[in-house]
């Protein structure tokens, strides 16, 4: 008998990987000014993987409640939370960012991955770290000023004296350094460290 046509040549390998991966859920997460919104854009048009940023939520929340108030807490972490919960539960992967501060829940990391892996999906944790001068150069800058970020020096530095950006440590698979790397340099490293394809498997 002749040999049977290979159902998944060499060509096709990336097909076969898509079909046995789970969906993932990468978060980018780092201190105002670290480049998370820019560096995850980028790796959005690298991969096709949808963009879930921080201030699609924050923006709308602050539009009813005061930033760190109960309400605003509450319906801040649940919008996450079901956002991407219920992507990976129908087979999409995302890209989130956040900003671990002192008003999100510390367990939030821990809370998220118990909730994507339920759905099926895994999650993978990308610390963005930026020199504190090149934060400070940063906060004004106009390209912050798109959403309702904080643009103030003044109030950056009076926040951070205060504690409002302390939060524990979060396990990360991977580290990128934003000072001086570019974020399409960024980007890329993310997308060959995790492996992931064009559509974002």
């Amino acid at each position: 008998m002749g040999n049977k046509p290979n159902p998944n040549p060499a060509g096709d390998r990336r097909d076969l990987s898509q079909a046995v991966s789970r969906p993932r859920v990468i978060v980018i997460h780092g201190p105002a000014a670290a480049g998370k919104y820019t560096i995850a854009r980028e790796l959005s048009q690298i991969t096709g993987l949808g963009l879930f940023h921080n201030h699609l939520t924050v923006d709308l929340l602050l539009a009813a409640f005061p930033f760190g108030s109960p309400p605003f807490v509450r319906h801040r972490e649940r919008i996450w939370l079901d956002v991407m919960g219920d992507a990976v539960g129908s087979g999409t992967s995302l890209i989130f960012t956040f900003n671990p501060e002192a008003s999100v829940s510390s367990d939030f990391p821990a809370v998220l991955s118990r909730r994507i892996e339920a759905r099926g999906g895994s999650v993978a944790f990308v610390a963005i770290e930026c020199a504190e001068d090149e934060i400070e150069r940063r906060i004004g800058a106009a390209s912050r000023q798109g959403f309702r970020k904080l643009d103030s020096l003044e109030l950056y530095q009076k926040l951070r004296a205060g504690g409002a950006f302390d939060y524990p440590p979060i396990r990360s698979e991977l580290t990128v350094d934003s000072t001086v790397q570019s974020p399409r340099e960024s980007a890329l490293r993310i997308s060959e460290h995790f492996r992931l394809l064009p559509d974002g498997r």
